[in-house]
């Protein structure tokens, strides 16, 4: 399983370890990852995802997760979350027809 939020598509970046006497070391920064459950409204379903911290607290913020995902860009997203924003949006548009 890669090291990345399914939601935002967070990933692993490096850099430099730099000591007090200036040596330079390559190091990894990695996403504070987390497994949680978050339910859908409008699909009325649970959905497992491994997201970091920083989009769990955005998306308490926005809502829940079919705000956040509705409100997101697609650019934005991972592709997991595509495929859950296409179903969410779907069946919206079946419920406002």
């Amino acid at each position: 399983m890669s090291r990345s939020c399914e939601l935002t598509g967070k990933a692993v970046q490096s850099g430099n370890n730099v000591s007090h006497a200036n040596n330079k070391t390559r190091r990894k920064f990695l996403p504070n990852l987390c497994h949680v459950t978050l339910n859908s409204e409008a699909l009325d379903r649970n959905f497992r995802l491994r997201i970091s911290a920083a989009a769990l607290r955005s998306v308490e913020h926005r809502g829940g997760l079919d705000a956040f995902l509705m409100k997101a860009d697609e650019k934005q997203l991972a592709q997991r979350a595509r495929l859950i924003k296409r179903e969410i949006a779907k069946k919206l548009a079946e419920a406002a027809a």
